[in-house]
Parts: C-alpha cells; structure tokens; sequence
C-alpha cells in the first residue's frame, strides 16, 4: 500500500471513530432519518445557514438592496426525494416567507441536500429569495429552488 493511500485510509477510519460512524451505511441512514423529518424545515441551524448565505449575497452582488432577513413565516416541506439508485442525493424541498429588514415580505424557496456538505459530512442548503436571483443562478424566479 503506498504511503498516500495509506494516509487517506487512517485519515477516514480516525474520522468515522471521531464522528462515530461505522461506516457508509450509517451516514446514509443518518442523512435519510433527518431529511425525512418534515421539521427540518424551520430548523435553527437550517435558516441560520440561510440567513448568513443570504447576508452574504447582498453584501457582494452590485446592485442588490442592503437587507438582512429578519423573521420568517409559513414554512412548509413542499416535496422530499429520498436518496436512491437514480438519485444520489436525498433532497428536502420546502418554502415559506421572509420579512427583510426594509419591512417588506419575500418568498423564499429552499432545499436541504443531505450528506452534501464539507467532505461529505452533514447538510448543504441552497435558498433562493424572490427578487434576489440577480444572476438567474436558480434559473429565473428561483424555479430550481422549487
């Protein structure tokens, strides 16, 4: 065994026994038991992680107001794909509505991919406010997003 591939093994074994996870099984299943909760929708983590990402947006696109996400409402799982053969990654889709700090009301779109964050670990979430895809990045009124 070479010494690089020697490295990425116990690298990968300290992880898993760090994190607790014996193996791929288990990460699969943990990603699928949390998408599956339809709570998800309004975690704190989850609309933490949409505000910062939000804040992060209109401090560096030109042309977009500077607000912030102050309160949102109405949040609801619209649909959940599962993780399976034909579709790698479990997704959690769901919406609602945000106040911004002007005082005005947005819609807002999101999805939770699970097993899709850094290294493969934990949750990526994507969100797309309506009237903040400047650069059609969600294909034009966020229609990616739904």
């Amino acid at each position: 065994m070479s010494r690089l591939a020697s490295l990425a093994l116990s690298v990968s074994l300290g992880l898993g026994a760090i994190l607790g996870v014996s193996g791929q099984s288990a990460a699969a299943d943990y990603g699928s038991a949390v998408a599956y909760d339809a709570g998800i929708c309004s975690e704190s983590w989850v609309l933490g992680r949409i505000s910062r990402n939000f804040r992060h947006q209109v401090r560096n696109v030109p042309g977009l107001p500077q607000v912030d996400i102050v309160d949102y409402y109405g949040l609801r799982l619209t649909r959940h794909h599962p993780q399976r053969e034909l579709w790698p990654v479990a997704r959690t889709y769901c919406e609602g509505t945000v106040r911004l700090s002007d005082g005005h009301d947005r819609s807002i779109w999101y999805f939770i991919e699970g097993g899709m964050g850094f290294a493969g670990v934990g949750h990526n979430v994507e969100a797309c406010v309506s009237g903040f895809d400047r650069w059609n990045v969600y294909n034009g009124r966020c229609r990616v997003a739904q």
